[in-house]
């Protein structure tokens, strides 16, 4: 099971002045200057506390564009969904049971991703550019956790229950035993990268978070909460579920672009038998989050049905697996939500649900893929 004792760096062994110690320092004076073209994202031996000079420009400007994203929960006026929720025959049934079941899964899934990136892959990679990315990667999972617990806490809901639906709840727990084995391997502090096994290893791990966990098993729950929205119910909640749905959104673009730089580096780890293994993963993963909408909306309810969401997590795999070099898996599929992707690609200067007056990008506009 996931365990999260072993949270910190190896110590240097003692050896000679020329080895480079495991976090990257170089410890001799000639090697005290970077080389940009010796830089690598895994099993680099360069220096990786020195960010400059670039080699991963793109990295350092995702880095920039998440920044300017900032936001925090307590911004967000929660007290139409208090007085929502607590009036009689306010939200059926079916909804405050989709409302739950989200809490449920997202309140631990953004734990297990910070966990995932500061106890596993940052000590793995050696891009200082990607590292930065990463850092500013955890704080915002953990703005999202502040987020559903700030909802949680708004609603006056039952803790306890909300907390623990990934025991208790068979949908959240398959999903969450999925890829907690993912979490394991690359957390193990006897796992070290540099062979063709371990660096494949690592690179399955990512592609599980990028793709599987950030690029799909997020999108059922995101689409609800904002269909929910979109009818003028549980405003608050929407509104921050938006700009966690653009964060994931600029979590998953960066994990893609670091896969595809680590399979630019290192082809000799995109095997048949790996690309095979990787398909089946995504095929799991559909099937997965399919059983979790079916669970979360019984019945028909927003305008949606389970069924729907069949076609929409084919339509999100195909495109996961294309933008990481594979062929579509599930061919002839659209998307039944085009609406979701205005949610991200909008830009606006008043909040979708109008719940108060926002400026969200606090930088530069962003274009989203």
């Amino acid at each position: 099971m996931l365990s999260f004792e072993d949270d910190t760096l190896p110590r240097a062994p003692a050896g000679p002045m020329n080895v480079p110690n495991p976090i990257g320092s170089p410890t001799s004076t000639s090697e005290r200057r970077v080389n940009v073209a010796d830089k690598r994202i895994i099993n680099g031996h360069t220096d990786v506390n020195q960010l400059v000079p670039f080699k991963y420009k793109w990295a350092w400007e995702k880095y920039l564009a998440t920044c300017a994203n900032h936001w925090m929960p307590q911004e967000v006026n929660m007290s139409r969904d208090i007085a929502l929720w607590k009036t009689p025959g306010g939200l059926s049934e079916d909804e405050r049971r989709i409302v739950k079941r989200n809490l449920g899964f997202f309140v631990t899934a953004d734990s297990l991703a910070a966990n995932n990136i500061t106890l596993g892959t940052y000590r793995h990679i050696t891009a200082p550019e990607c590292r930065q990315f990463l850092l500013r990667q955890a704080f915002e999972e953990a703005i999202h956790t502040h987020a559903y617990q700030y909802i949680v806490e708004s609603l006056g809901l039952d803790e306890g229950e909300i907390f623990n639906a990934y025991h208790e709840v068979k949908a959240i727990r398959d999903k969450d035993e999925f890829l907690i084995p993912f979490i394991d391997a690359i957390m193990d502090p006897h796992f070290k990268t540099g062979t063709l096994q371990n660096d494949q290893t690592l690179l399955k791990s990512l592609i599980v978070f990028a793709c599987l966990m950030e690029g799909l098993f997020f999108y059922v729950g995101f689409t609800q909460i904002l269909a929910l929205g979109r009818q003028n119910k549980m405003t608050g909640a929407a509104e921050q579920y938006q700009y966690i749905l653009r964060d994931e959104s600029m979590h998953c673009n960066f994990g893609i672009d670091l896969i595809n730089a680590i399979k630019q580096e290192n082809p000799q780890l995109w095997t048949a038998a790996f690309k095979d293994e990787i398909r089946a993963l995504f095929h799991q993963a559909v099937e997965l989050e399919y059983r979790y909408a079916e669970d979360t909306m019984p019945r028909g309810v927003l305008g949606l049905n389970a069924s729907m969401f069949k076609g929409y997590l084919r339509f999100i795999a195909n495109r996961r697996a294309v933008q990481i070099g594979l062929e579509e898996l599930f061919p002839n599929e659209e998307n039944p939500f085009p609406w979701m992707s205005e949610m991200i690609d909008l830009k606006k200067e008043r909040n979708f649900f109008e719940t108060r007056v926002i400026e969200y990008q606090s930088g530069g506009a962003l274009s989203w893929d």
